[in-house]
């Protein structure tokens, strides 16, 4: 019975915080790309992360443009998930080993977001292409920056545009790293 509160209180740390953390980084998205804050999602969005990121802007200012407020949030977001998570268990911890591992999800989370933004937008334009929607608005403004670069190297092929499956070719290819690299540095520290 002890066993099933551990993985109750570890599911609900991770779904809770995960999705706070993917809202922050959708934030952090839509700010670092100029994305229409006017839209109803982006509004949720806004609503949902301000009332802890407006105290944090007061303390840490935005750096060149970068909003270093929402990335020190998601960080420490994932880092008191991760030790909520290991005091649950019982597990020893290793702050060295954590902040590699946020890292490295964090980096995941941003991959996987311009993944399932591009797979949504070309699904979308074999089924409804040219209607408008406020989320497929907002996806189209997310996946711009990854498929502007890939639209120049890969033209259509008989009008068919294979760009945004280059895209998640190599988008998967980075999410694939990430483990690699977050082991090799973790052989540092262990």
């Amino acid at each position: 019975m002890n066993n099933y509160f551990s993985e109750a209180g570890v599911f609900l740390i991770d779904t809770i915080f995960s999705f706070f953390i993917l809202l922050v980084m959708l934030r952090f998205i839509l700010q670092s790309i100029r994305a229409d804050f006017y839209n109803p999602i982006s509004q949720f969005i806004v609503k949902i992360t301000d009332p802890l990121l407006k105290p944090m802007r007061r303390i840490i200012p935005g750096f060149g443009g970068i909003d270093v407020a929402s990335i020190v949030l998601m960080v420490l977001l994932k880092v008191t998930s991760l030790l909520l998570t290991v005091l649950i268990l019982g597990k020893n911890i290793n702050i060295a080993v954590i902040v590699v591992i946020t890292i490295g999800e964090l980096a995941s989370l941003v991959l996987y977001v311009f993944i399932f933004s591009i797979f949504i937008m070309a699904i979308i334009s074999w089924i409804s292409p040219g209607g408008y929607n406020p989320i497929l608005a907002l996806i189209q403004q997310i996946t711009e920056p990854v498929m502007r670069p890939v639209r120049r190297l890969v033209k259509p092929v008989s009008g068919m545009d294979l760009s945004p499956m280059i895209a998640l070719l190599v988008l998967y290819l980075l999410v694939m790293a990430v483990p690699h690299i977050q082991r090799s540095i973790l052989s540092l520290f262990v």
